[in-house]
Order: C-alpha cells, then sequence, then structure tokens
C-alpha cells in the first residue's frame, strides 16, 4: 500500500500524539472526551472530572447515568462543586482544613479527581480511590488534608471523588422503589461511589494506573462506605483492597431495611408538605434543602435494599458472599468522644448500668468502670469508641479470608496555640496516613513527623503489595482468630495481640 506524505505525518502525529497525551502533556482522552490537568511539582493534577451525569432534575433520585460525550478539551484544573449540605463552618477540632470550601454547594457534584506522576504508560501505577467522611451529611473531595500529591509522588494514581449526601444522597420512597427497574430507593450515594470505581475500570490506564490493581480508602461514613461497597454484588471485581478508617455497618444499626427506609421517606414527604416525589424533582436543590432543614432535618445512612446491599448484612459475610478483599481498618482513641460531652455522675452512671445489665452489671463494671465521675466518662467513652469502630473491624476480620490488618490510632497532634487540645480525634489519622500534615496548619514537632512517615508508608505498602510491611520498619502483624493483634500506632509501633477482647464479651447490643 502506498503511503502519501500527508498520511504518513497524520499517523505520525497521532502515534506521537498517543505517547505524549499524558507523559509530556496535561492533556488525556477518556472515554467521553478529553480533558486538560495542571502540571505542578513534577505530577499532572486534573480537578473536576465528571464521572456521570449531572443527577439533577429528573435524574434526582435516579442511579448515576453515563455523562454525555464533548467535543474539544474539557479543562479540569479546579475542583467542583461540592454536593449540597448545610453551609460548611469549622466546628470543635474540626478546622478548615477538614472542612469543604463553604462555596461552591451543587446538586451538580458527581466529579472526580486525579493525582498523578507521568510517564511512558508502559509502568502500570496503583490505584487509589479515596472516600470522604461527612456522617452521609456533609463533605467534600475538596478537603485540604484529602490532597493525593504525597502519593502520586510515591507511585501511586490518588483518585478522590464526591457523592450525594443528606437527602439527595439516601432519600428513599415507596413511588422511587415502584419507578426503580431494580425495585429498591435510598442507595444513591453508593451507586454514586460504584459508578466512580467504573469510570476508573475505563479510564484510569490512560493516566498511568493499573484497572487490576485499585485501593478502596475511606473515613468514618467513607469507611462505612467502604464496608458497603465490600458487601455489594454491584461492586464485585471493581477494587482489590480496601482502608476504612474509624467505623463500619457490620454489627451496627447504621444501615436499615427498605420498608423502614421507605416509612422514613413518607414521613419526610408529609413533613416537607409536599405530595409526591414528581412535585420535589421539579423544586429547585437549594430551595428543597432548605425546606429540608427547616422541616428538621434528618439523617440518613445506606439503606439493606436487597439490590445494592444485601437485606441481612451478617448472614452475608458469614456465607462467604462478599466482596473477600485484603483490608486495613482501624480506630482513633478519639472515636469514642463523638456522642458530644457526656456529663455523668458516677452513681448515675453504675445505676444504668445496673439497670441494663443485671446479673451481668459486676462483669460489665471490672471493664467499664464507674467509681468516679471521670472514671465514667472514660468507661462510656471506650464502650463508644467499641461500638462504632472496633467490633466491626473485628467482626469484618472473622469472615474475611484474605489478609486482614487492624490498627489503633492513639498519637495525639502537637497542640495548635489559642486552640483547645482534643486529644487523638475523630479524623485526627486521616492527615498521618496521607502525609498530609503540611496541610494542616499547626507547629509539627519530629514525633509527628515520625507518626506521618511510619503511617503513610504501612498505608503505601499495603495499597501496593496488600501487606502494610517492609524492612526496617516494626512489623505490623495481621488481625486473626487465635492472637486477635491489634497494631498500635502512638508513641511507640507495636502489636497489642486480644486487645478489647475482655470488653466485647460483656458488651450487650
Amino acid at each position: 500500500m502506498k503511503i502519501t506524505k500527508r498520511t504518513f505525518f497524520k499517523v505520525l502525529s497521532v502515534a506521537l500524539f498517543s505517547l505524549s497525551a499524558f507523559s509530556q502533556k496535561d492533556v488525556v482522552k477518556t472515554d467521553k472526551g478529553l480533558i486538560q490537568g495542571i502540571t505542578k511539582d513534577g505530577l499532572v493534577v486534573f480537578k473536576g472530572v465528571p464521572f456521570a451525569a449531572p443527577p439533577v432534575g429528573y435524574l434526582r433520585w435516579k442511579a448515576p447515568l453515563e455523562h454525555e460525550p464533548w467535543t474539544g478539551i474539557l479543562q479540569c484544573n479546579h475542583f467542583s462543586a461540592s454536593p449540597i449540605q448545610s453551609k460548611p463552618v469549622p466546628f470543635a477540632c474540626w478546622s478548615e482544613e477538614f472542612i469543604a470550601p463553604p462555596e461552591p454547594l451543587s446538586e451538580d457534584c458527581l466529579y472526580l479527581n486525579i493525582w498523578t506522576k507521568p510517564n511512558d504508560l508502559s509502568h502500570k501505577k496503583h490505584v487509589v480511590m479515596w472516600i470522604y467522611g461527612g456522617g452521609f451529611v456533609s463533605g467534600s473531595a475538596a478537603c485540604d488534608i484529602y490532597d493525593g500529591a504525597y502519593y502520586a509522588q510515591n507511585d501511586v494514581v490518588f483518585v478522590s471523588i464526591n457523592y450525594r449526601v443528606s437527602i439527595f444522597g439516601f432519600l428513599a420512597h415507596p413511588e422511587l422503589t415502584a419507578e426503580d427497574p431494580s425495585k429498591a430507593s435510598g442507595n444513591y450515594a453508593i451507586l454514586d461511589q460504584i459508578q466512580a470505581l467504573k469510570w476508573i475500570q475505563k479510564n484510569i490506564a490512560q493516566f498511568g494506573g493499573d484497572p487490576n490493581n485499585v485501593t478502596i480508602m475511606g473515613q468514618s461514613a467513607g469507611s462505612f462506605s467502604v464496608q458497603a461497597l465490600v458487601a455489594s454484588p454491584l461492586a464485585k471485581g471493581l477494587f482489590h483492597k480496601a482502608i476504612g478508617h474509624s467505623g463500619g455497618l457490620l454489627g451496627t444499626a447504621r444501615n436499615q431495611n427498605l420498608q423502614d427506609a421507605e416509612n422514613n421517606g413518607k414521613k419526610m414527604l408529609e413533613k416537607l408538605n409536599e405530595g409526591n416525589i414528581a412535585t420535589l424533582r421539579k423544586m429547585d436543590a437549594k430551595e428543597l434543602f432548605e425546606k429540608f432543614i427547616k422541616a428538621g432535618g434528618g439523617r440518613f445512612g445506606p439503606v439493606a435494599d436487597g439490590y445494592v446491599l444485601p437485606e441481612n448484612l451478617e448472614k452475608h459475610f458469614e456465607n462467604h458472599l462478599h466482596n473477600d478483599v485484603p483490608f486495613i481498618s482501624g480506630w482513633v482513641t478519639g472515636d469514642g468522644s463523638l456522642g458530644g460531652n457526656m456529663k455523668i455522675t458516677s452513681a448515675t452512671y453504675q445505676e444504668n448500668i445496673n439497670k441494663k445489665y443485671g446479673k451481668d452489671a459486676a462483669a460489665y463494671l471490672e471493664s467499664f468502670p464507674g467509681n468516679t465521675d471521670s472514671e465514667a466518662k472514660l468507661s462510656m467513652q471506650k464502650a463508644g469508641m467499641i461500638g462504632f469502630a472496633v467490633n466491626t473491624a473485628m467482626l469484618w476480620s472473622s469472615y474475611n479470608h484474605s489478609p486482614s490488618f487492624i490498627y489503633e490510632f492513639d498519637h495525639v497532634p502537637t497542640d495548635k496555640p489559642d486552640f483547645p487540645n482534643y486529644g487523638a480525634f475523630h479524623t485526627a489519622d486521616v492527615p498521618f496516613a496521607l502525609h498530609n500534615l503540611h496541610k494542616w496548619d499547626r507547629p509539627w514537632q519530629e514525633n509527628d513527623k515520625s507518626i506521618e512517615i511510619a503511617m503513610s508508608n504501612y498505608w503505601l505498602n499495603f495499597i501496593k503489595t496488600g501487606n502494610p510491611n517492609s524492612i526496617g520498619q516494626a512489623e505490623w502483624k495481621p488481625f486473626e482468630p487465635d492472637s486477635k493483634s491489634v497494631f498500635y500506632l502512638g508513641e511507640t509501633l507495636n502489636n497489642k495481640p486480644g486487645l478489647y477482647q475482655k470488653e466485647i464479651s460483656v458488651l450487650k447490643p
């Protein structure tokens, strides 16, 4: 076949573009079209990449759909809007670094962000998908502490995603169930996360990532989401390892069955004084949310709908129907303080325990004593921590055939001047794991930096190999039926066999 000069140069230009589109430039071809990011500090960063159609109008309270293709080059150089929520403001221990930007907030929020190091695409990098916390009512991928640069510098493609929260992410209702082909409703946030994983499978190779080596990772509601994805049949094969910081669904009442969720949805529509879903879909999203807040708001979470999530989570795991992958899961010692200011007297505490536990009260009080007011408060916090995060991690391990590694984070961050000391508070471990102390305004000391280096190394090793250990660091032993060993991350790094087993044995559901 004769090749003309024009054809030759056309083929050459296409070949050069395919080689250089990522290795030398910040333009990448996705399945929907070209996107352009920004080059910074030897990395290429893409922010605000659409992974689903905007869930607005008729698509409100629908499973996410594929985004329409676009022409030209889509500029992806800033974060998208965060999901609609109450105006994000710092509160308690959570300073501005932990909080979503106050603006913009929008129902059109299904976008992701990518940090990666350019190469020639011959070397496939490990992939992490980060899922934020916020109690399923708030949160954003744009928080400062979720920056992915350090992981990208260490041969990982770091992806952070947005998902719908609050009434937009979890409203179940009989009308929604009836119109849905799966005959389920209420898990739109989890479906958003699954859609993001599907996007990764289709596109991440173009960013140097390996679609066969994906780790899901999240904190608090993000950790509940991780366990939900491990449970969901719809997420099968979309990820290969998991990391959950502080919390899960197993052994808790955080998920509800479809009928209860639908009944709650009906009550919500009554509070809103709106007759049906069609009317609510026509309402402006911000107007709807303001009306929802004025009606008293409400808490939402995953629904055991028999489609996205099994109707009986424990049986599902027990029968080994979950996505069995290696995992890291753990907690922060301050997780037990999430209930707020626990003011109680020793006498009232002991009276409550005797009433609840009867003849077993003495055994309970041995593990959770309350001889003084301060001791009672500490025992309540410890019991809260175990119920919130400890027990669910250990239950997950008991059902898993793949290796599981469990940790306790007990490092108190260096004090910030003129700011209260909240101890090792809920979410404090995230900047250490992501190596983002430089994004958190505190006068960091060497002991903080040592924990940051150690913890991020364990996490990176696990993401790359399924095992957190490497030469030169203290060995982190897996959590196994005999030893039940928990790795302690505090003033020392060491394994604690049987940690909290006695306490768990005396706790009543």
